[in-house]
């Protein structure tokens, strides 16, 4: 059996747990392990002592990634739903789980649409000053040079992703293992 990384990457409001909800959900129905490391669960618990600095957001990842490493090593598919702004910490993350199959999906959502989707007013914050550093506002966000897989979830429907997700796990063989093991 070889557990596998879904890292999903974008900005807040791009769909990031969204997706990475009904995967797990499709997982479970299949009846593979699965576990979903959500950002802003992460906030609320293991990282509550973190801001929005660089070193903060780069030291939320490296949790997140070693809790990866972990569930992965327990045999688990691991749906990772977090900004992750900057290349080199996801390249960072990439190598640290490298002994696994690592897909990056990059949420192509514009920054318009994010905004629209903001239900918890984190960039109506950021654009008052409220929260300093926030990414797309006062904080870069480098698109991914190499992703596995790019969505653009401010066109694309959750069924359209979730397909075009199933497909390329499919064409990689990853649900293929996993479904002769788990049968």
């Amino acid at each position: 059996m070889i557990p596998f990384t879904l890292w999903f990457t974008g900005l807040s409001g791009a769909g990031k747990t969204t997706l990475a909800t009904a995967m797990h959900t499709e997982f479970a129905r299949l009846g593979l392990p699965a576990i979903t490391l959500d950002g802003d669960t992460f906030r609320q618990d293991l990282c509550k002592d973190l801001g929005f600095s660089k070193k903060d957001r780069e030291e939320n990842l490296k949790r997140a990634a070693s809790l990866a490493l972990t569930k992965l090593q327990e045999g688990q598919i691991v749906l990772s739903a977090f900004i992750s702004p900057y290349e080199h910490t996801r390249s960072q993350i990439r190598h640290q789980l490298n002994q696994y199959p690592f897909i990056e999906v990059f949420l192509d959502c514009t920054l318009e649409i994010c905004e629209m989707r903001d239900h918890k007013g984190l960039y109506k914050k950021a654009r008052s000053g409220l929260i300093p550093q926030f990414t797309g506002i006062s904080d870069i966000y480098e698109t991914p040079r190499h992703p596995e897989l790019v969505l653009s979830t401010h066109q694309d429907s959750i069924d359209t992703c979730l397909y075009k997700i199933r497909t390329l796990l499919d064409q990689k063989n990853l649900i293929k293992q996993y479904t002769q093991i788990a049968t």
